[in-house]
């Protein structure tokens, strides 16, 4: 039987205009699909005119500008239902979705759904759930002791995957989904028993494992941050805009 990590995988990504999910917003996003180790993956992009202003700092990362997304962005309203919807077609399947930090990206999608939509992302995914693979949680797990950051451009170099064009979503999305199958390969021991369903329940355990050991470490060194132990979807705040 083919283990998951050299199956059909998928992954999504987005660009955000900073790093907030109650109140940024999503001005690009990229879903990818891959049947295969090595086939060509399939790409849908999404380009969005987020309707608020995109600071300097974000377009220095992402380089989108307010200018652009204006001229050539679609409004969020049809994007986020066209997202939600492609992201079902995944969980209708049964095709595991690869979201480096998922409680970014998918609590942040999940705000835009609520803003423009009155609509939630769990509300897609009542007939057949959501597989997440987070290969930020993955890895911290199966290799704890390691020292270092792990963003996606670590994990890309300590998993030796190509990364181009960094911060686009479409290829941070095809990174994440080779660093994942590459986690899987390096502690096949470890995984290959494993369906995308238990692996999946795991992670929520294994993350919120890990955010409590780093709240600690927080309290410690006087970091008032909080950590929120949720994944791959953080619960809904009543003052969420």
């Amino acid at each position: 039987m083919t283990c998951w990590y050299e199956g059909p995988l998928a992954a999504f990504d987005t660009e955000t205009t900073g790093v907030d999910v109650e109140t940024d917003r999503i001005v690009s996003a990229a879903l990818v699909v891959q049947d295969a180790p090595g086939s060509r993956p399939r790409v849908t992009r999404w380009l969005v005119n987020p309707g608020v202003p995109v600071p300097a700092a974000a377009t220095e990362v992402h380089g989108l500008t307010q200018e652009h997304l204006q001229r050539n962005g679609r409004w969020p309203a049809p994007v986020m239902y066209e997202v939600a919807q492609a992201l079902a077609e995944q969980a209708a399947v049964g095709r595991p979705v690869v979201v480096m930090n998922a409680p970014f990206d998918l609590t942040l999608l999940d705000r835009e759904l609520r803003r423009h939509r009155a609509s939630s992302l769990s509300h897609w995914f009542e007939r057949s759930p959501l597989l997440v693979l987070d290969p930020r949680v993955l890895d911290k797990h199966l290799d704890r002791y390691r020292k270092g950051r792990r963003t996606l451009a670590d994990l890309c170099a300590q998993y030796e995957v190509a990364l181009e064009e960094a911060h686009d979503a479409a290829a941070d999305a095809v990174a994440a989904l080779e660093v994942t199958r590459a986690v899987g390969r390096r502690f096949a021991a470890r995984l290959e028993r494993l369906s995308p369903g238990e692996l999946h329940t795991l992670q929520a355990v294994w993350h919120a494992a890990q955010a409590r050991g780093l709240q600690a470490w927080f309290a410690r060194t006087g970091t008032e941050e909080i950590v929120d132990p949720a994944w791959p979807l953080r619960p809904d705040l009543p003052a969420a805009a």
